[in-house]
Formats: C-alpha cells, structure tokens, sequence
C-alpha cells in the first residue's frame, strides 16, 4: 500500500501528529512541521474539526469529563476549544509540508471536514479512535478512495468488524487499523503489544500503533511484532503547553523512537538460513577435531589424543565417536586439525 508515494510493504510509516501542539499560533505549527521533516518523520498530521462540530457547548454532567483522564472537570466544549486547528491554516500547512517534502493528512471528524479536506486532495484519512463506531462517517471517508488508518483504542472485536466491513462496502480496502490505547498518558503495561500480529491475522490488514505512552519502548517493540505505521504525538517543546503536551514527544525524544525504529527494521531483515562468505568464514571459528597429543601413524585414536576443541579446520564433531578406536594412517603432531586422510577407516 501506498500512501502519496510512500510504500509502507518497504518501510515503517512514521506519523508526527501535530493536534493540539501549535499553542494556537500558525509558526509554531509551521516550525513544527519543519523539525519533524528535519529529524526524518514520514509525515506530520492534522485534526480537522471545531468544537461545534464535534460536540455541543453544554456543561451539564453528559458533557463533563470525569473518567481518570488529564482533562478531568473540563467540558467538551471547552476543551476542543483550546484543541482544535484552525481551517484557515490547513490549506497553508499542507502546502508546506509539500514544499518541503513531506507528507500532510488529516484525521476529519464530520461530513463537512472530509468535504473540506478533499479541496485539498490529501493523501489518506484517519479515523480516531473515538470515531470508530460512526459507521455512517467512516463509510463516507472510505468512499473517497484514499487509504485510511483506524484507530481502535476503544474498539470491540464487533466494532472493528463494522468498521472494516464499512470501507470494503464502498470498495476500499486500502485499511491500516492500529493498535491504540486509548488513555493520556497510556501506561506501557496497558500497551499489549501482542494483539498487533493478532490483529494482522485476524482482519488481514496492515496494522500498526498509536501510542500514547511517555516513552519510545513500544513503538519499537511493535515493529518487532509486525506494526508497518507508527503515529505518535509531537511537540517542539513541552513548555508551549496545550491539552497533549504532556504525552508528546519533543524532537529529540522523536528522532531517538526515529533512528530506534529504523535499526529495528533493519534488525528483522528476512528468514534466511544461508551462509554468507562472511558467516563461512566465521565457521572457522567455531569447533572441530584436533590432534591434541602425538600420534605415531597405527596407533589408536583416543579420548586422551583427539578433542573437539575450537577453532574449525577439522572434522566435524558429530564424527568424534567414529574415530575414536580407529588407527592413524600417518604420524600426526599435536594441534593439527584431524582429517578424513589421517584415518585409516574414514579414507
């Protein structure tokens, strides 16, 4: 799967997600856009709605946020406020991140955001996680043809069925659903990683992370077990504040998890149990049979002047019992490597 021109089957899609992290001020999140180019980021993403768009400005205890999370006591309202990217710069920040090279997308959180986000052509949709059961919405972002990624952090097995099913009824199947947990911060130990390789057998599609832990072990540890995409938040420097501040990366963390996933990529290569000249060579190293004490040509191979010792210029040591008993064909010396010629049975 492609996304712009970005091949994910060849490697790991590394998202910067901008959200809330611009300190509602257009060259923060301009200079944002631009470090997580510079530190090698694949591609830097937006949020694209209002607070009316996403809820109702209502503070009576529905609309109350009281479930454990860092927001606790705020309303919705007050708090997609604050959040939410202004429309107008859209068009201007994606055309940066164009100019510069890379790749700008957005998660749309209503009909009118997907409208407006295709004025702009983007390359591919996500949905949040709190979007997955808005079968309707991600219908209609998956009819647009563009690959979407779906976070399931609070997802049922039924509620990724119904999400799946809803992309392929318009004939989309260009699917990335990543694994999520959805609390802010996420304790590490809350990540079960292992549902990734689950997930890939289970909906056959690419899968990935949305990871919102304080560190950069699990991005690391998912490519391991599979995870093609990973999205993680990012912020230029912590002190600019802002509802995700606490649970994103500022650039050096983020080109650590960067160069942390490159070398784990790398690491896992493909299954091949050739030998290369370079592991032939270090054959050699490993164990054979020796001649450890002086033999006169006749006399007897035994325990006490053959060994399997290193390094590896003899006869394998799966022989050791067959020779032992048998009779030198010549007189061989101490440290010389045993081989077929020096035994009058193996000849």
């Amino acid at each position: 799967m492609h996304i712009d021109e970005f091949d994910i089957s060849k490697k790991v899609f590394i998202i910067a997600e901008l959200s809330a992290n611009h300190g509602h001020d257009i060259n923060i999140a301009k200079e944002t856009i631009k470090k997580a180019k510079e530190i090698g980021a694949d591609a830097i993403k937006l949020q694209t709605y209002t607070a009316d768009t996403l809820t109702i400005d209502c503070d009576n205890e529905y609309f109350k946020l009281n479930s454990g999370t860092i927001w606790d006591g705020r309303t919705l309202y007050d708090l997609y406020q604050e959040a939410y990217t202004p429309w107008e710069w859209q068009k201007v920040l994606m055309e940066y991140a164009e100019s510069i090279g890379i790749i700008c997308f957005s998660t749309p959180f209503d009909r009118t955001a997907v409208d407006f986000l295709e004025t702009f052509n983007v390359p591919a949709y996500k949905i949040a996680s709190f979007e997955i059961m808005d079968i309707p919405l991600i219908e209609y972002i998956a009819s647009k043809g563009k690959p979407i990624i779906i976070s399931t952090g609070i997802a049922t097995l039924c509620d990724i069925e119904e999400a799946i099913e809803a992309c392929r009824r318009v004939g989309n199947d260009q699917i990335i659903l990543l694994k999520c947990t959805s609390s802010y911060p996420a304790k590490i130990e809350d990540s079960n990683l292992m549902t990734i390789p689950n997930m890939k057998d289970t909906f056959k599609t690419i899968v990935g992370l949305s990871d919102h832990t304080l560190g950069i072990t699990a991005p690391v540890v998912s490519v391991a077990l599979g995870a093609r995409v990973i999205e993680k938040h990012f912020i230029l420097n912590k002190s600019i504040g802002g509802p995700d501040a606490s649970f994103s990366l500022e650039p050096s963390e983020f080109k650590q998890m960067i160069d942390y996933v490159r070398e784990a990529e790398k690491s896992l290569g493909c299954v091949d149990y050739k030998l290369t000249e370079k592991k032939e060579m270090s054959r050699n190293l490993g164990r054979s049979l020796f001649i450890v004490k002086d033999i006169k040509k006749g006399e007897t191979f035994t325990k006490d002047n053959i060994r399997s010792i290193r390094p590896g210029y003899g006869l394998h040591p799966k022989l050791y019992n067959e020779v032992l008993g048998k009779n030198a064909s010549c007189d061989l010396k101490r440290g010389i490597p045993l081989k077929y010629k020096h035994v009058d049975y193996l000849l």
